[in-house]
């Protein structure tokens, strides 16, 4: 006899994780099935995001910040570091250390909120009596039953045609968070926010990076001149971006990689890296799920077929996060893992696509919520924009980081906002503030009555909105 559930949800990544607590948090009797192994053959749930994505990444990029701001940034503040050295090593370390505390956190929130965890891949079986098999093979397999599934099952590196994976040399964001030594000349081939993050952490420790870009212009999904203003400050600090290029033939030594390739005016290059990481976009896992033995629908790119409730073509099975349409973003799996739980028990779960954040780590950070200005332009949106340069702003000053601005985009005739754009010191945490003010519909006007502390960031959202009206009053 089976174990039988109320809810399965197959994958524990933040989609995953956050379905089942939400889901045994309204009553329901939940498990949640995850195949993530640690080094010692453990469980480690929390999918892409807390063991090769988000957390370890995070992590790689503060430590590299602070090795940076040893070596350059610290003579500034009367600080003299002699025989700097950096322990990559120790670095590594350090970044496992978070990741495995944040493996045992999510364990940790099973128990408390009793969802029964399984440890082992998960796969359709059969549906039978208003229900659904599910095959769980870990050191042992069964069989499990639930009314209700949640797939989870995220998503996986896409890879180049030609240039599989070793990740030794060629490298996913999997391997490019395992790098253990400084590589002399690093390539990228993608712009895109993996790129970008991972290149950044390399360069501060000391590679020479090169960036290749398939598209004509940097960042094309950033407000334009946020990115224009990311891609200089980038190149300042010694990024090589090169856009427009066509990938050849990439050909793997014993000990590097050479990418062929052609720029943007035709011209063909030769260059040859220590290391190659590949970051050109991510594909849906459903590779194992055993879809075909419910009949449960797949589009033409391989996503599960959702609705806009995150409802398959089948009863009471439902999809969220990476594996569905939307942005691959562990937020947005979060907030659909919520809402799915919350209709399952009869609620309205509620996920606004229009105010979800979009963040990229590097350093200035990019973070943004909305609408750019050339999607308002192309949908013949009548707008306002104020802009406000953290140059300006005391706390940056202090910092000792002035680089980017914030700006605001307010309709034309009703102030109500639009989007908010910023790239510059701690941009992730300074957009929560245009993402609440958008879900309420303020105007830009009510950021610009609200009183912000000094000396604050937040003050240069302040600023900012105060610029739409073009009465700012620190620049």
């Amino acid at each position: 006899m089976s174990k039988q559930f109320d809810v399965v949800v197959i994958g524990g990544g933040p989609g995953g994780y956050i379905a089942a607590i939400r889901a045994a948090q309204l009553g329901f009797s939940t498990a949640c099935i995850d195949a993530w192994t640690n080094e010692k053959g453990g469980p480690a749930p929390g999918g892409t995001c807390t063991n090769v994505g988000c957390i370890p990444s995070k992590a790689l990029l503060q430590s590299s910040e602070h090795y940076e701001h040893a070596g350059h940034a610290f003579a500034d503040h009367g600080i003299n570091v002699s025989g700097l050295e950096l322990d990559v090593a120790k670095m590594l370390k350090r970044k496992d250390t978070i990741v495995k505390q944040n493996n045992d956190g999510i364990i940790y929130l099973f128990k408390k909120n009793k969802v029964t965890f399984f440890h082992g891949h998960g796969s359709f079986v059969k549906a039978a009596d208003g229900a659904y098999e599910i095959k769980v093979v870990g050191k042992a397999e069964e069989t499990i039953t639930g009314k209700h599934i949640v797939v989870a099952t995220g998503s996986n590196a896409r890879a180049l045609p030609g240039a599989a994976f070793d990740e030794e040399l060629i490298l996913s964001n999997d391997g490019a968070l395992k790098v253990g030594a400084v590589p002399k000349k690093l390539g990228v081939i993608g712009a895109g926010v993996i790129g970008l993050e991972m290149g950044s952490v390399w360069r501060r420790c000391g590679a020479e990076v090169t960036v290749l870009e398939a598209l004509p212009t940097f960042l094309g999904a950033v407000d334009e001149q946020i990115a224009k203003e990311a891609h200089k400050l980038f190149v300042k600090q010694g990024l090589s971006i090169n856009l427009g290029v066509k990938i050849g033939e990439i050909v793997k030594g014993a000990n590097d990689v050479t990418v062929n390739y052609t720029d943007d005016k035709g011209a063909e290059h030769k260059a040859v890296f220590d290391k190659l990481i590949i970051s050109i976009g991510r594909t849906p896992n459903t590779n194992g799920l055993n879809a075909e033995a419910v009949g449960l629908a797949l589009d033409e790119r391989g996503f599960v077929a959702v609705d806009g409730d995150c409802k398959t073509n089948l009863p009471n099975v439902w999809a969220v996060g990476d594996v569905v349409r939307g942005p691959m973003l562990a937020h947005k799996a979060e907030e659909e893992g919520v809402a799915v739980a919350e209709r399952i028990a009869g609620q309205h779960g509620h996920v606004n696509f229009n105010t979800i954040p979009w963040v990229i780590y590097t350093s200035p950070e990019i973070a943004w919520v909305g609408r750019t200005e050339q999607q308002l332009k192309a949908d013949g949106v009548a707008y306002k924009a104020g802009t406000f340069p953290f140059m300006a702003n005391g706390r940056a000053r202090a910092l000792g980081d002035t680089s980017g601005m914030v700006k605001f985009l307010a309709d034309a005739t009703t102030d109500e906002i639009l989007g908010v754009h910023i790239v510059g010191p701690m941009a992730s945490e300074l957009i929560s503030e245009a993402v609440v003010a958008m879900e309420f519909r303020a105007s830009s006007e009510d950021i610009a009555r609200i009183c912000h502390a000094h000396p604050s960031l937040s003050e240069a959202t302040k600023e900012a909105a105060l610029a739409v009206d073009k009465r700012s009053l620190n620049f």
